[in-house]
């Protein structure tokens, strides 16, 4: 059994609940409100900005050229391809300005991943960033297979539903494999909690968008 194939068996019931979240279940029949959506984009560009930077961090910690082009071609793509998706929705919306302040639970988040990825060891660094790709591609398959005709969010559905986006998951899964595969069982063990703490946060993060959350007064 490969290495990612255990770490994925490890989310199972986080897996499930964020398919069976609210948010996940009512965009999938095009019932979610413009206001969660919205909020959830908003914080989503916020989130993918420092996932960005996380990913460019691993670049630089990257022992060999061909790791380096990968983490820098992911990042490039967050940047790009996942933006204009964003900037999509902002123009549909009318969203002109999107907030500059991230949620608890993004900031939680993303702060988790930076600090992984600059302070942890290197296996660490890329089992935390892998949910964001790998849970991505499960749930947008799943609301593929299951959304309403007519579904007003079918651009994100077909986004992380895509082939493009498949194909960059394969690419996160295999070099978290060749890492694992160099890596000693206590490694091991380390980046399997990282992987369950980011899936943690990932539910998380829909979560705090269903719940319009903020930050106390």
């Amino acid at each position: 059994m490969r290495f990612t194939e255990t770490l994925w068996s490890s989310i199972t019931g986080i897996y499930q609940a964020i398919i069976q979240h609210p948010f996940n279940e009512e965009l999938a029949q095009g019932t979610l409100s413009r206001e969660k959506f919205a909020f959830y984009m908003q914080q989503d560009a916020l989130y993918l900005a420092d996932f960005a930077r996380a990913l460019a961090t691993m670049a630089g910690r990257a022992p060999d050229e061909e790791a380096i082009i990968q983490f820098a071609r992911f990042a490039e793509g967050v940047a790009v391809v996942e933006r204009a998706l964003h900037f999509t929705y902002f123009r549909e919306f009318g969203i002109d300005a999107p907030t500059r302040q991230q949620s608890p639970s993004c900031f939680a988040y993303t702060n988790f991943l930076l600090a992984t990825a600059a302070c942890r060891s290197y296996e660490e660094g890329m089992a935390a960033l892998l949910p964001c790709f790998w849970i991505y591609r499960e749930v947008g398959s799943d609301i593929y297979r299951r959304a309403a005709p007519n579904n007003p969010y079918q651009k994100w559905i077909d986004t992380y539903a895509g082939q493009e986006f498949a194909e960059w998951v394969n690419r996160a899964i295999d070099l978290t494999d060749a890492i694992a595969d160099q890596a000693s069982e206590p490694q091991k063990a380390r980046m399997r909690d990282a992987f369950v703490h980011s899936s943690r946060l990932e539910w998380m993060f829909w979560d705090s968008a269903y719940r319009l959350e903020q930050w106390m007064p």
